[in-house]
């Protein structure tokens, strides 16, 4: 789940509260103003979870990692990766995927480390959740598959990835659509204390950084995340099939090794691996992201996240905010399948 905003989060709590109204509108208007819409897209109505499967997986070799994604549409259209977050996988896209192939882009949605069926292609490689190494899986996935550039959108865990990306490598991002906005952040930040009740909210961080939490979750990691779901989408009504087609992703021999250590290593409780450090000083100076975005927030989010106001001026490119109203939470791609695409098809016609 989302927690680290950046490094002005803490200074920003307060402010962000003042100005919000005031901010929001210059959001709703001024900022929207940069991104035009593109020419209405050929989409019929999508209910959430009209889809229940993907066309048969594929798996390459990519980096440290032999990567699980499934693949939609024309292979020469303009690519698009869509990255899931914790604890999701790449069914938050079943609904999406379809939208976009049919609007001619070719659709990648892989499996992040410790997930589904990607995996490791040693065992001497480290179980290392440092979000990072997660975006550098992705530029690796991107060489694999010969893809130069791509609109990279994604919520969660996915969000911060693309926004690494977005950062570091912009000559590889051509556009950016990001739940909950900017979540660059470093174990220096997330070292520091929030008010009690933001700190309430990470619960599950605090429960992370112990042994016991570990085999917690080792133990009851699908009673775990179906809680997760609940509280950070307290309306949206998914069955026990839409929670099961996931949770088999979370059987990854490595997947509670990668959640622990992500968290660990957030906290500044575990030590990533050094051939990152140079770009983490980077990330640590909170860069600016300058590719065409969006940016978006479910009205309905119960998992910790920054407001609008608090990031906006962290994108310099062309960008817009959407918020989605009707009871959308945390797991926006799947929840509301039709926004999340129609914001990637305005993002990539303005960039």
């Amino acid at each position: 789940m989302s927690n680290e905003i950046n490094h002005d989060r803490r200074r920003l709590v307060g402010a962000a509260a003042l100005t919000f109204v005031t901010s929001q509108f210059a959001l709703s208007g001024a900022a929207e103003a940069q991104l035009s819409k593109a020419k209405p897209a050929n989409m019929g109505p999508v209910k959430p979870g009209t889809h229940t499967s993907f066309a048969p997986l594929k798996q390459i070799d990519a980096g440290v990692l032999s990567v699980g994604y499934a693949e939609a549409g024309p292979a020469e259209g303009p690519a698009v990766i869509l990255l899931h977050g914790w604890p999701y996988d790449i069914y938050s896209f079943v609904d999406v995927a379809p939208l976009l192939a049919a609007e001619g882009y070719r659709v990648i949605t892989p499996f992040l480390r410790g997930h589904g069926t990607t995996r490791f292609l040693s065992d001497a490689t480290p179980r290392n959740g440092q979000p990072l190494a997660i975006a550098t899986d992705i530029i690796a996935l991107m060489d694999a598959l010969n893809i130069q550039k791509a609109t990279l959108a994604g919520f969660d865990w996915g969000a911060r990835t693309a926004d690494i990306m977005a950062a570091l490598w912009p000559q590889r991002c051509q556009a950016l659509v990001s739940v909950s906005g900017y979540l660059i952040g470093s174990q220096e930040a997330g070292k520091k204390p929030l008010p009690p009740k933001a700190e309430l909210q990470w619960w599950y961080q605090f429960y992370f950084a112990t042994e016991r939490g570990r085999a917690g979750y080792e133990m009851y990691r699908r009673e775990f995340s179906k809680l997760i779901w609940q509280l950070a989408s307290p309306k949206w009504n998914f069955d026990d099939a839409t929670f099961e087609r996931t949770a088999k992703a979370f059987d990854n021999p490595d997947h509670v090794a990668v959640v622990i250590h992500n968290y660990r290593w957030r906290q500044g409780l575990a030590e990533g691996e050094a051939k990152y450090d140079a770009l983490e000083k980077q990330l640590a100076d909170a860069p600016v992201i300058g590719v065409p975005t969006i940016t978006m927030e479910g009205d309905a989010n119960g998992a910790p996240h920054p407001e609008p106001a608090a990031y906006a001026k962290k994108f310099t490119g062309k960008y817009a905010h959407r918020t989605i109203k009707g009871g959308i939470g945390h797991n926006l791609p799947q929840e509301a399948p039709r926004p999340f695409a129609e914001a990637i098809i305005d993002v990539v016609a303005n960039s």
